[in-house]
């Protein structure tokens, strides 16, 4: 409570100015040099305001450290006076302390109070065999003991009320720990908190792709390339045997699964988007699309390959919608590098509105584009054109 004592001066000073300007609102103080040097001296209390919580964010930033909180830094000043004096007005974190040390004058130094009473009856109670006399009795919250043998129940009772007491200790102190984290942070512990915690997504999301890509790999590798040579078997077997329907319907059923299986790892993780990169995969899904597609690309260097696979997806997830749900003659695809990220844009001339919460998947292209730091907008009003647009920051 180092930081309390600190900003007890300032409560009865400010309940002293409150208690001053009501009476000037409500008329009952007409002149007097007391009043009118008590607003002064508010006014100027409040004006330094921020210079004076100072010393006490200090002490108490000091008293969460020692607590094991090793997050808090104090905030970063310019060297010299003037310079601190001004941040001291000029800068968020300043005024962090400022109101944590308001908050403090106000709040903990009446809960201060409160608990030491709790506290003194409690310990009065259990020492209430050794203070009473029969001529100096112990009143408790209405309770009378004239004898030593009557301070027997307080001390029962004292005994009951300490685990309550420490409970209602140990939540004002965690409440107490919990604000001072929020507002005595500074500015650059912040920045280097939601650095840390860019730097953590972007780490998932290359691991993430890095692990469709193995699992592409895998497929591919493994069991696509089983599965082709067993085609292969069952159309030998097949011409062997032209009048044998099992061997027939196995052969078709095998090719069938093919298929599946390699849309199923294009839609993992195209090898040719590892391979070859962004743009050839787009000319890829073009090429497959049974609606016409146009694709106007221009990427002279090849983005980061999370950047690349977000963009790929966004356009394959664009071009289905557009598919199944839009009835629409044509698809326009634009990528490129733009401003310092990449921009996709698919364009179609379906019959538009297009609803991100009725399940088309929008929902999933809009988080996958938020976890790279981009951004993705949709304008599809009814009738169309429906326009997908991600644009995704090289920086992220």
């Amino acid at each position: 409570m180092v930081a309390a004592v600190a900003a007890l001066p300032l409560a009865p000073v400010g309940v002293l100015w409150a208690a001053v300007v009501v009476k000037v609102v409500r008329g009952e103080v007409v002149g007097g040099v007391v009043p009118v040097a008590a607003l002064l001296l508010g006014a100027v209390l409040a004006a330094a305001l921020p210079v004076l919580s100072a010393p006490v964010a200090w002490a108490e930033r000091w008293r969460l450290v020692l607590l094991g909180d090793d997050r808090l830094a104090a905030v970063r000043q310019a060297p010299g006076l003037g310079a601190w004096v001004r941040s001291r007005y000029l800068t968020a974190a300043a005024w962090r302390e400022t109101g944590y040390a308001v908050l403090l004058a106000l709040a903990g130094t009446g809960l201060g109070g409160v608990l030491l009473l709790a506290g003194g009856v409690p310990l009065a109670m259990l020492l209430a065999p050794l203070l009473v006399t029969p001529d100096s009795p112990l009143v408790v919250l209405g309770w009378r003991a004239v004898t030593p043998a009557d301070g027997l129940w307080f001390t029962a009772a004292g005994i009951a009320l300490a685990p309550v007491l420490a409970y209602a200790v140990g939540l004002l102190g965690a409440g107490h720990l919990v604000v001072g984290r929020v507002l005595l942070r500074g500015d650059e512990a912040l920045r280097a908190e939601l650095a840390e915690v860019a730097g953590s997504r972007a780490r998932l999301v290359d691991r993430f792709d890095a692990e469709r890509r193995r699992i592409e790999r895998d497929l591919h590798d493994g069991a696509q390339e089983r599965l082709v040579g067993l085609t292969l078997r069952l159309g030998l077997a097949k011409a062997e045997l032209p009048e044998n329907e099992d061997v027939a319907a196995a052969h078709d059923q095998a090719k069938r699964l093919m298929v599946e299986l390699r849309e199923l790892v294009r839609g993992i993780h195209p090898a040719v988007l590892t391979d070859r990169g962004l743009g050839a995969a787009l000319a890829e899904l073009a090429d497959r699309s049974v609606v016409p597609v146009t694709l106007r690309a221009h990427l002279p260097t090849r983005p980061p390959a999370h950047l690349e696979s977000v963009a790929y997806f966004v356009v394959a997830e664009a071009v289905a919608n557009a598919v199944k749900h839009s009835g629409a003659g044509e698809v326009r695809v634009r990528a490129g590098i733009e401003g310092g990220g990449v921009v996709v844009e698919v364009l179609d001339d379906g019959r538009g509105g297009a609803d991100p919460a009725a399940g088309s998947g929008l929902t999933g292209l809009a988080d996958r584009v938020a976890v790279v730091g981009g951004a993705l907008s949709l304008s599809s009003p009814a009738g169309g054109p429906t326009v997908l647009r991600a644009t995704l920051p090289l920086s992220g």
